[in-house]
């Protein structure tokens, strides 16, 4: 299995590699302009259309914490091309792949809890899952910030061990930890963040074979 991931594309559309299924890990909206009927317009045109040229046997994504319209209108972001996963789970090419959204708190963005309230987002993150995409890091991996902080959720790395049959961990969030690779057991732990930490294209989609 060709399993490309990507995140954090803020509204930039890049060539992805020809695969069998595509992640994306959230915040696909641009950061220019915030505003709902924007996001909306933009899903609609520009990235539902990108979405129909690439060259994915499936594409999965999830939202992030500057795709506000996601959490105002999940069906629109249900209706897009693509399988779209908010605290689900889904069957894929014989992969069993979750989504989830949510970061810990940090400033006023969408889909933010406080890291303890994230323990029951966690727990619907089933035991034998083989792909986890997350918007945000688990902390200590991929997501040391520019500041020298780690900014990963504590509670989703409590979480990891407990996924026996986990492959794969997709996220992003944390731009200037791109490129991160890490394995925990036997699972790889990849930040796959499309842009840096001055929003400009850095990272291209990176293939796994699962």
């Amino acid at each position: 299995m060709r399993v490309a991931a990507i995140s954090d594309l803020h509204g930039f559309l890049p060539e992805i590699p020809g695969c069998d299924v595509l992640l994306i890990a959230g915040d696909v909206c641009p950061v220019d302009d915030h505003a709902l009927d924007y996001q909306r317009r933009w899903l609609e045109g520009p990235f539902a259309g990108w979405l129909r040229g690439l060259e994915a046997g499936a594409v999965v994504g999830i939202g992030g914490n500057h795709d506000f319209i996601a959490q105002s209108d999940p069906d629109l972001m249900r209706g897009l091309p693509w399988t779209y996963l908010f605290d689900e789970t889904v069957d894929i090419e014989g992969l069993r792949i979750h989504g989830s959204h949510w970061t810990p708190t940090f400033m006023d963005w969408a889909f933010m809890l406080g890291d303890a309230e994230l323990t029951a987002v966690w727990e619907l993150i089933p035991s034998d899952v083989d792909v986890l995409m997350t918007h945000g890091p688990p902390f200590g991996f991929g997501d040391l910030a520019v500041h020298g902080l780690h900014c990963g959720s504590e509670t989703l790395i409590e979480k990891l061990p407990r996924l026996g049959r986990l492959k794969l961990h997709a996220f992003g969030h944390i731009h200037e930890a791109y490129g991160a690779r890490d394995t925990l057991g036997p699972a790889i732990l990849a930040n796959v963040s499309y842009v840096d930490f001055d929003y400009r294209p850095a990272q291209p989609a990176t293939v796994f074979a699962l």
